[in-house]
């Protein structure tokens, strides 16, 4: 899941720029996604997951780590674009409910990656899917993320790259 852990707090590290969204509105008058969704954050927290996912590719090849799923190109760029889109359809759903940028939207806040990379990797590599993530694994997943997204929260929220600790 490195691949779809990345991109998102290197995405708030990186971002800032040109809106997603253009600033659009939709008919509702609230923005799409708002000021939080850029293209900087998106291509550099995309990038952040494939290098990443490279590096597992590597490092599973060369020196035989059978405890590491072999990632394939399909597979990381399922979860790297998956985690990001995950996330912009939280952001959509949050505008259209009201919701302001960093309000706390408590499960959604926490899953939106990991529901993004994994039917994202569905779609894209269902053979992957099925042989790697596994009932254990998805339980794993179930229970580290949000573990996982609290802790980054923090930092960012220590370091100044966000304007809340959740």
């Amino acid at each position: 899941m490195l691949p779809a852990y990345l991109p998102n707090p290197v995405a708030a590290l990186s971002g800032g720029g040109t809106p997603v969204d253009l600033g659009r509105k939709m008919g509702d008058g609230k923005r799409i996604l708002g000021d939080g969704k850029t293209y900087r954050g998106l291509c550099i927290g995309i990038l952040a997951g494939l290098i990443i996912g490279l590096v597992e590719m590597h490092c599973s090849a060369a020196y035989q780590l059978t405890w590491l799923p072999a990632q394939t190109a399909a597979s990381v760029i399922a979860l790297s674009v998956g985690a990001l889109l995950g996330d912009m359809a939280k952001s959509f759903f949050k505008r259209r409910l009201g919701k302001e940028r960093g309000e706390n939207w408590f499960l959604a806040d926490q899953y939106d990656l990991v529901a993004g990379s994994l039917v994202l990797l569905l779609i894209i590599s269902p053979a992957w899917f099925f042989a790697n993530i596994t009932p254990v694994i998805f339980i794993a997943i179930l229970v580290l993320t949000p573990i996982l997204h609290r802790l980054a929260n923090i930092i960012g929220y220590s370091i100044g790259v966000k304007d809340v600790p959740w």
